[in-house]
């Protein structure tokens, strides 16, 4: 039995708990700082209003007060999953009260630009731990196709987890595998992390089909017959994917494993990236969507978009990568949706 730290009381951060808890690991969630009422709200009903199930018994949620307190209690692994903004935070938060170099795994999906240099976060949170006196680190990165809501209801859910050191990343995956949560491994930390990030900004665009799909159609013949174009934008997602992931020193064969194509299916069938897209498909400009249709939603896409678009821009042009840079141009520039369908590959 081993004990399990989760930083970040979310969907995903739950969900993970499950197959923590049937392998019997002790299973500790600690809230950021801005959950406090949400664990209060946790621990009355012993239930999580975002998945909607009943928490596993024996997994204990603590405000993030209880940090230090929590870490002093020999912990065999640190989960990180709050939203890739607070990845900065968890890391300085973590240096404050790490002793040990303990195994970390981090759910967080993006990519941040540092020096004019694209950074995983695996490897930002690394820099950041150092820089603030933690001298031993061990960061694991996950990627695959895993809704929470699926995972805490124990659907079969296949991952990948990614260590420069892969006997690590098995050693976390005997600790986490179930019957229902499958993990293979892999060294190629970049092209995962690369992958699990871009697809994000990819499913907007998948998203965008029926919008897409012709100029003036009426909306009952975009609905009946939109695939055609979402076949063309799923290809080209991968074909460009493929690019990016080389171009940062990754594996193109990972675009084609779960942190690729999978967890690109899964985003693009259904979720808030592709809910954007569908809005954004329809005319609107990104805030306009965010503030009258999901003001209350993280749009991983857009945040990625925002993050990297700038340098993205700088390094591809559009005909390299026709479908990233029309994204990104219509998150950080507030333009129309529009594709250069002609430098389609």
């Amino acid at each position: 039995m081993a004990n399990i730290l989760i930083l970040g009381a979310g969907s995903m951060g739950t969900a993970f708990s499950f197959p923590c808890s049937d392998n019997n690991h002790a299973v500790s969630i600690i809230g950021t700082h801005l959950e406090n009422n949400f664990i209060d709200q946790i621990n009355s009903k012993k239930k999580h209003p975002a998945l909607n199930c009943d928490i596993p018994k024996g997994v204990k949620f603590s405000k993030f007060e209880k940090l230090g307190e929590e870490i002093n209690k020999k912990i065999d692994l640190i989960i990180v999953a709050v939203i890739s903004k607070g990845i900065e935070w968890v890391s300085i938060e973590l240096s404050k009260v790490l002793k040990t170099n303990i195994p970390i795994l981090i759910l967080t999906k993006g990519l941040a630009v540092n020096n004019n240099n694209y950074e995983m976060l695996a490897h930002k949170m690394e820099r950041l731990l150092k820089k603030n006196g933690i001298k031993e680190t061990n960061i694991s990165a996950a990627g695959g196709p895993c809704l929470a809501k699926g995972l805490a209801n124990k659907i079969h859910t296949s991952v990948v987890f990614a260590n420069a050191d892969i006997k690590i990343a098995k050693q976390i995956s005997n600790l986490v595998s179930t019957d229902y949560y499958h993990v293979s491994t892999s060294d190629d930390v970049v092209g995962v992390e690369t992958c699990a990030a871009i697809k994000n900004i990819f499913s907007m665009v998948i998203g965008a089909s029926q919008g897409l799909c012709h100029p003036s159609a009426p909306k009952e013949i975009k609905e009946e017959n939109y695939l055609n174009t979402a076949a063309a934008l799923i290809q080209e997602s991968i074909y460009e994917m493929m690019i990016f992931t080389e171009k940062l020193k990754g594996k193109k064969e990972t675009v084609m494993g779960l942190a690729g194509i999978g967890d690109l299916y899964v985003s693009a069938d259904g979720g808030r990236n592709s809910k954007m897209g569908e809005y954004l498909g329809q005319g609107m400009t990104f805030k306009e969507a965010k503030k009258i249709k999901m003001p209350n939603d993280t749009i991983e896409g857009a945040d990625l978009a925002l993050e990297i678009g700038i340098k993205v821009k700088s390094d591809f042009d559009n005909k390299t990568l026709p479908l990233m840079t029309s994204m990104i141009n219509t998150i950080c520039d507030e333009a129309p949706l529009k594709i250069d369908w002609k430098n389609f590959k």
